[in-house]
């Protein structure tokens, strides 16, 4: 039991640690007033980070275990966190679209041109909305699947601590 409840916690901690790089990932391209090739590595760089930091838990820890204990807390954790993927899943539907048509315009490495990103194609307004909804809705279901996990821990180990 006590080996159950070290590694629920960290997996619990890798999974919460994972927001900051979330919020400073997406700090990062809100604050650019232009958002140059770097830029836009720099804020994957962080994104990547904090993925890795959520989903190693959810593969190795949570996933396997599961079916075991689907019921209550769990089976809405696990519904949340499905939901928060497949948004995630959304959301690259309206980059991969966005970076291909800014790459062929050389808008990373040359933003200046005087080109309405409306402009370039004339799928990008709906390619943006859809990016936009899917990262919202990941993060908004996120935050729901961790709290349903925090309170998933306190109630199966609240006579560990």
């Amino acid at each position: 039991m006590v080996e159950d409840v070290v590694v629920a916690g960290v997996a619990g901690a890798m999974v919460t640690a994972s927001f900051p790089f979330y919020i400073y990932g997406a700090w990062i391209i809100i604050d650019a007033e232009t958002v140059y090739w770097a830029t836009l590595r720099h804020h994957l760089a962080y994104i990547f980070v904090g993925l890795t930091l959520n989903t190693v838990p959810v593969v190795a820890w949570m996933l396997p275990r599961l079916f075991d204990q689907l019921g209550g807390f769990a089976a809405l954790h696990a519904f949340f966190g499905v939901q928060a993927y497949a948004l995630l899943v959304f959301a690259l539907t309206g980059i991969v679209p966005i970076l291909r048509a800014k790459r062929e315009y050389n808008l990373y490495n040359d933003p200046d041109q005087d080109v309405d990103l409306d402009e370039i194609h004339e799928n990008m307004d709906d390619w943006r909305k859809r990016l936009r909804a899917g990262v919202v809705g990941y993060v908004v279901c996120w935050l729901i699947a961790w709290v349903l996990g925090v309170a998933r821990f306190a109630v199966k180990y609240q006579t560990s601590f």
